[in-house]
């Protein structure tokens, strides 16, 4: 454990950075963030959520030449065949995620369908310069919701509603949010693993 004092983590995502920094506080593990250390964007080519997630750790890895973790997380809506999934944030136009959650509420209304599941999938990659990485993965099903409700959170957050609740993630508090949420559940892997683990 005393490997890891200190972590990359590829995000300029204020609302997920003060997630992760959260969950790892304890562990005693500082969290140095895409906008601390003016990481450049990186273009997401994958077709998963894996791959995105392990494009953009293993630049920030060998840019700086320490382990770094980075996550690509999306909704995905039954209806609409999946979508927008590795698209999320891009499906917002210009990454406004109000008009991204307009978009969304209109598009699953043309497709006529009663059918409003959805999940939030979320992959986390703890990669190293040399090339070598894990991946830890979690996933929360829901439903989606017909207008927006809650100031918590972020982007879709107020119109997804987790399974046996009944109201949207922007309606939980930070600690709440974090025991059943995608990045929530795929962080309690990865630290399991860095408490478990020296290293790759």
């Amino acid at each position: 454990m005393q490997k890891y004092k200190e972590l990359i983590f590829a995000s300029h995502n204020n609302g997920k950075i003060s997630e992760i920094r959260d969950m790892l506080a304890p562990l005693g593990i500082k969290v140095l963030s895409g906008n601390d250390l003016e990481l450049p964007d990186v273009e997401e080519t994958g077709k998963t959520f894996e791959e995105n997630a392990y494009i953009k750790a293993l630049a920030a890895a060998k840019e700086k030449n320490m382990p770094c973790i980075a996550d690509d997380s999306g909704l995905c809506v039954d209806a609409m065949g999946g979508r927008p999934g590795v698209y999320s944030a891009r499906y917002a136009p210009n990454r406004d995620f109000n008009k991204g959650i307009e978009k969304l509420l209109n598009e699953l209304a043309e497709t006529k369908s009663s059918n409003r599941a959805a999940h939030f999938s979320c992959v986390i990659v703890l990669a190293y310069p040399s090339g070598k990485y894990k991946a830890f993965e979690g996933r929360v099903d829901g439903n989606i919701s017909t207008h927006k409700s809650g100031d918590a959170g972020f982007g879709y957050d107020p119109i997804f509603v987790p399974t046996g609740f009944n109201r949207s993630f922007a309606e939980f508090d930070s600690v709440e949010k974090n025991k059943i949420s995608h990045r929530g559940r795929a962080l309690q892997k990865l630290i399991s693993y860095l408490t478990d683990n020296d290293g790759l």
